[in-house]
């Protein structure tokens, strides 16, 4: 693993990793390993964390076809952070080997991107050679949750203080992004990024 580049992208919820990982993904070929997709394969129908999740909340937790009503577990667990540790303690170890198995099958010499948000929450930043955090203004930040997933105010906040706050994630980056201006300046920084690996292999 030790020449492979593994760009850790992380930041505040709804501050625009996506928007990053896709441009990664899309125009520069990169792989991108995203965490959020691992988590819903842990618990989808029939897996034995979502059997666990049943057992501690009851089947009320389950959508008809027996999947995970992911907005009810979401009210139960943002608003208790004792249930939002024990959720984790379940979903990450699941997380942590789906990422070790598709960086052991990386090429050397390559790079990936290991999209996480929980990335220093869940420990998970010895997976990655470098750290990205995209960061945005707070109030856009809220704006922008609740304009996507259709929150209140008070659920927005809820989800924003259930994780590490930005700046702290900021402190530990090799790499800020700054996502309070346009598209094309996101853009230009991102590529900025990319090309001060190769500088520093020459």
């Amino acid at each position: 693993m030790k020449n492979k580049r593994k760009i850790g992208l992380t930041g505040g919820i709804a501050t625009g990793k996506t928007t990053v990982s896709n441009y990664l993904k899309n125009i520069h070929q990169l792989p991108v390993f995203d965490a959020d997709i691992y988590a819903r394969e842990a618990v989808q129908i029939g897996s034995p964390v979502l059997n666990q999740i049943v057992k501690r909340y009851g089947s009320d937790l389950l959508l008809p076809d027996r999947s995970l009503n992911r907005q009810k577990l979401g009210e139960i667990v943002f608003n208790q952070p004792q249930e939002k540790q024990w959720l984790e303690e379940q979903i990450h170890p699941q997380v942590r080997d789906r990422f070790l198995r598709e960086i052991a099958a990386l090429p050397e010499q390559s790079t990936a991107v290991l999209v996480i948000p929980l990335l220093f929450e869940a420990q998970m930043t010895d997976l990655v050679t470098e750290i990205w955090v995209v960061s945005c203004p707070g109030d856009r930040q809220i704006q922008r949750l609740m304009e996507r997933d259709g929150l209140t105010l008070d659920q927005a906040r809820a989800r924003i203080n259930s994780q590490m706050p930005l700046f702290e994630k900021c402190d530990r980056a090799d790499i800020v992004l700054d996502n309070s201006s346009t598209l094309e300046h996101l853009i230009q920084q991102i590529d900025v990024a990319l090309m001060q690996d190769r500088d520093n292999r020459k």
